[in-house]
Parts: structure tokens; C-alpha cells; sequence
């Protein structure tokens, strides 16, 4: 990508870097770490197959998540780094064919999601027009990122993902300061990393607020404005989003939607999908 190629789409753009589970060993459902809790019905070690993971690698429960414990698999999302390290990485050869690569594809696969998600926020970045005087930068950025997401298994085990992610967080946070300042140039609040669990904020104004880190665990921001809020990293579980307004929110993620709850008045980005697990208004019922 040049300096002079077009600005990505929001969602075009970003079609590699969503969940393809058909095309994945169940490496989330592997390889991550489970505790017991409202979000997991059992408790389960890293690199310990899920007791539901089938052996085509398929959930066994899939429509039945929620009401049998595991509402925290809904939420989840690996950014397209499953069926990368699955299919690119590792050539199709999966962990129960090939269990002398098991333990490795398993440390690989926590840093390549965290690299999907670095592409996803990247991207994004390039589709501000407000910052454009950093798109060179942007997309240099987004250049090494995938260069790093098609190294070798070894290379991505032993990767120091926190330090790339460092120097792009930086960056990150000076193309979101442009697209609030463009869009809402009037001092806003610092809300970032607030405590604002539980919070009264329906109706509450926060466009181009600074939410980056924030703590909105069961807030209640019905019909609350969060147009170009900045909201990197904001923990939205169990937050009421019913009505609210998230259209063009900055770096809003498919997880901290899934995470929260809604309905069909919400607004979101073009670039993600309202939940299976939202209230259908229209009915009453869950969608």
C-alpha cells in the first residue's frame, strides 16, 4: 500500500480480520485459559481441549452458549487470527493430526490475535480523514503488522507483541485526537480509563469523548450520543447500549458490542453486526 492508495473501507477492508471458524482448529476453545464464572459454566486450562470442542473442531453447543454457561464464547472474538494461524501459518496440518506442534500453534495463536487486532484499529486509523497527516505513518504501521502476521510459527511464538503494540498505541492515540478534535472541537470531559462502573449516563452526550480504557461495566447509556467517542479498549460488559448512538464511535470492536447489550435502535458502525444475542424489539424476544 502507498501513500497515495485509496483510504480502506471500513468494511471492505476488514473482511480478513473476522472470525472464520470454519476454517479454524478451535484454537480459541484450546488454547485459552477458563475460570469458573457468569461467563463460564467450567473451569479449564490453557492448551486442555474445551469438553465441548467436537472433533471437526466445532462447538457442540453453538446455539446453546448462553443457556448453558458459556456466554463468555459469544463474546469473544479473535480478529481472523484463528483461521490465519490454522490455515497460513501451520499449512492446514491442526495440533490433533500434528500434537508435536500443539504447544507451540497454541502460544502462536494469542499473539497473532493480538497483531488482527493492532490490523483492525489500523485500518480503521486510515479510514479518518481527519487523520490524514498521519496516513503515511498509518501505513507503515499496517505494512509491518502483516509482515510480522506471516512470519514463521517460531518467529511469532518468541514475538514481543507488547512492544509493537506500544508503538502503535502511540499513534493510535494521535489519529483518534485529530478525528475528535475535527469532528467535535469544543474541550470534552477526559473520561479515559474513568471508573464508570454502573454510571447513569442515559441520554448523556459523549461525542468525541476520550473513553479509551474506560470502565463502563453495566453502565446505563440508553440513548446515549458516542458518535466519534474514542473508545479503544473500553470495557462495555453488560452495559445498556439500547438506543444508543455508536455510529461512528472510534475503534469500536465487534468483542465490546458483543459484550454489551442492546437493541434494534442501536446504532452501529457499518463495519460490525448486531448481536444474535439482542432483545429483537420487534418481538420481544432475543434475535
Amino acid at each position: 500500500m502507498s501513500d497515495t492508495d485509496p483510504i480502506p473501507s471500513s468494511a471492505a477492508e476488514r473482511a480478513d480480520l473476522r472470525a472464520d471458524c470454519a476454517n479454524c482448529f478451535g484454537l480459541c476453545c484450546v488454547a485459552l485459559t477458563l475460570t469458573a464464572s457468569a461467563d463460564f459454566a467450567i473451569d479449564k486450562d490453557a492448551g486442555a481441549p474445551c469438553p465441548n470442542l467436537q472433533d471437526d473442531f466445532r462447538c457442540g453447543i453453538h446455539t446453546r452458549l448462553r443457556p448453558e454457561g458459556f456466554s463468555g464464547c459469544t463474546v469473544y472474538d479473535c480478529f481472523g487470527a484463528g483461521q490465519k494461524v490454522s490455515r497460513l501459518t501451520y499449512e492446514g496440518q491442526d495440533w490433533r493430526r500434528r500434537p508435536d506442534t500443539a504447544r507451540q500453534m497454541f502460544q502462536v495463536f494469542p499473539v497473532m490475535r493480538q497483531l488482527h487486532e493492532l490490523l483492525w484499529y489500523l485500518t480503521e486509523a486510515l479510514s479518518l480523514p481527519a487523520a490524514a497527516p498521519l496516513h503515511p505513518e498509518l501505513r507503515a504501521s499496517l505494512e509491518s503488522t502483516e509482515r510480522l502476521t506471516l512470519s514463521p510459527a517460531g518467529h511469532l511464538a518468541a514475538l514481543d507483541v507488547s512492544a509493537h503494540r506500544e508503538q502503535i498505541a502511540a499513534l493510535l492515540l494521535r489519529a483518534g485526537q485529530l478525528a475528535r478534535a475535527a469532528g467535535h472541537p469544543r474541550k470534552k470531559r477526559d473520561h479515559r480509563g474513568a471508573d464508570l462502573i454502573g454510571a447513569r449516563l442515559r441520554g448523556a452526550d459523549l461525542r468525541g469523548a476520550d473513553l479509551r480504557g474506560a470502565f463502563l461495566i453495566a453502565a446505563d447509556l440508553r440513548g446515549a450520543d458516542l458518535r466519534l467517542a474514542d473508545v479503544i479498549g473500553a470495557d462495555f460488559r453488560d452495559a445498556e447500549l439500547s438506543g444508543a448512538d455508536l455510529t461512528d464511535a472510534l475503534f469500536l470492536t465487534q468483542a465490546q458490542v458483543n459484550a454489551a447489550r442492546g437493541d434494534t435502535a442501536t446504532r452501529l458502525p457499518r463495519a460490525l453486526t448486531r448481536p444474535s444475542h439482542w432483545p429483537d424489539g420487534r418481538r420481544g424476544e432475543t434475535a
